[in-house]
């Protein structure tokens, strides 16, 4: 008599758009129990239709999930895969005490959400991460993935380590490439002195990043050497020179996701991005004259 396998993990997905949509979907196709924590629409779409993927890399695929407009069960982890500008409203899917031991694991842009979230789940459950993919949710349900890679760090220097390496041994099962990072500060600055120049000048200047490069490149040049100084003096050394060269590798009709939000008339993560640079900047005595400037500019034209 043939037997169903039971899942190895339940994990939670909190926004199921296009980054979390896309770690549901892998993670359910691996065998695990996913419960993705949506609004009603959504929810009753995915549970009668499940998360179809369409992805050069991993194949175009449909994945079985349960969705649900609350977390009602302990579960083993929970993603995070919101915007920052979402972020309150959506953990009132996962009341203080549902997850019961589970992790927490953010992928926020910013550096500022792990101590909200701990604050009020506990320090000893959140674990940041940051993951290196292009995924876009096209419709409930729908998600096309477009890099040839999705990659995940994964930190949390108040989790134990064996906690984090089963998680990251559950991803990589699922197919995604993953590392644990030892230092938390390196992993989430890492990621923002990258993001934060991207950000703020192909939104301000409403230009993909190849227009950035030439018609702005002393501006992107001054901009990644602020950023790279803040994230040095939050412990987490950065190389001016070296943090400039992964712009020249991107192709040139790149956008950024808050140029995206800003041509849709979304809410932008300016102040999870460009706010909480200028705040580690103030706190640590740092000059980051462009930065302001234009943290100042996006403000004033009404975002």
């Amino acid at each position: 008599m043939r037997t169903e396998r039971v899942p190895d993990t339940t994990v939670a997905v909190l926004g199921p758009g296009g980054v979390g949509g896309l770690l549901a979907a892998l993670l359910a196709r691996a065998g695990h129990r996913v419960i993705c924590l949506a609004r009603d629409e959504t929810a009753r779409t995915l549970s009668a239709d499940g998360i179809r993927v369409r992805s050069g890399h991993f194949g175009d695929f449909t994945a079985r999930v349960e969705a649900d407009t609350e977390l009602r069960e302990p579960v083993d982890a929970i993603l995070i895969a919101v915007k920052a500008t979402a972020l309150d409203a959506a953990l009132e899917r996962v009341p203080v005490g549902a997850p019961g031991d589970g992790l927490l694991v953010p992928f926020l842009n910013g550096v500022e959400h792990p101590a909200a979230l701990r604050e009020r789940y506990g320090s000893e459950r959140v674990a940041p991460a940051a993951i290196r993919v292009e995924s876009t949710r096209l419709a409930p349900g729908l998600i096309e993935h477009g890099s040839p890679f999705a990659d995940v760090d994964l930190t949390g220097e108040t989790v134990r380590r064996e906690r984090l390496d089963a998680l990251a041994a559950t991803l990589e099962g699922a197919g995604l490439g993953v590392r644990v990072q030892n230092s938390e500060a390196a992993t989430l600055w890492a990621k923002l002195t990258f993001l934060a120049p991207l950000a703020l000048l192909t939104t301000r200047y409403a230009l993909p990043l190849g227009d950035v490069r030439t018609r702005h490149r002393a501006e992107l040049a001054a901009l990644v050497e602020e950023t790279a100084a803040v994230s040095t003096a939050c412990g987490a050394p950065a190389d001016p020179a070296a943090a400039l060269v992964p712009y020249h590798s991107f192709p040139a009709a790149t956008k950024s996701s808050m140029q995206r939000d800003a041509e849709a008339g979304r809410p932008l993560e300016l102040d999870a991005i460009g706010g909480a640079l200028l705040r580690a900047a103030e706190r640590h005595g740092v000059a980051v004259p462009v930065a302001s400037r234009l943290v100042r500019e996006l403000a004033a034209a009404g975002h």
